[in-house]
């Protein structure tokens, strides 16, 4: 493991590490990002990889609810309750996203969805189970990366409502 830093320009018009490095500078959480030499892109694996208790990753996963992307971040060792999800949001039905849908909604690709840097209308949703932990453990815009960071600083940078939405 290797604790990366750096410095790059506008998010928007970069790769997925550099957008996430950018955006965690504006908010002075940098230097809490994490780079592996092997993947990080199963909770699993991003738990071995950072020595921590598997419901401290933080799952970032997008769902649709009638037609409207939503991000759901799930702790490691729960799953995401589609109807809660569904209900939450006024809707019928949430399944889980396609590839095509969780890049257009996120700017990210699957396994490397980060939280942050998100367009502004995509609505987060937290998991209250997260709230057994004082540090989690987003992913940092690759299969490869994390964050460490407090549950108050994930919340204050997503600015994601906490809610029931795992099982």
């Amino acid at each position: 493991m290797t604790e990366t830093t750096g410095s790059t320009p506008s998010p928007r018009k970069q790769g997925s590490a550099e957008r996430v490095r950018s955006y965690l500078e504006a908010h002075g959480l940098s230097e809490a990002i994490f780079t592996f030499d092997r993947s990080t892109k199963t909770a699993q694996m991003a738990a071995d990889a950072m020595g921590c208790e598997l419901g401290q990753i933080v799952k970032s996963l997008v769902f649709v609810v009638d037609d409207r992307p939503v991000l759901a971040l799930v702790a490691g060792d729960r799953r995401g309750d589609t109807a809660a999800i569904a209900g939450l949001l006024g809707g019928k039905k949430a399944s889980f996203a396609d590839a095509d849908t969780v890049r257009t909604a996120t700017g990210y690709a699957i396994g490397g969805v980060s939280p942050f840097d998100l367009p502004g209308e995509l609505t987060v949703l937290v998991d209250d189970s997260l709230e057994r932990f004082d540090v989690v453990y987003p992913a940092a815009g690759t299969p490869s990366s994390m964050v460490r960071m407090t549950r108050g600083q994930l919340l204050a940078v997503t600015g994601g409502r906490v809610e029931r939405i795992a099982q």
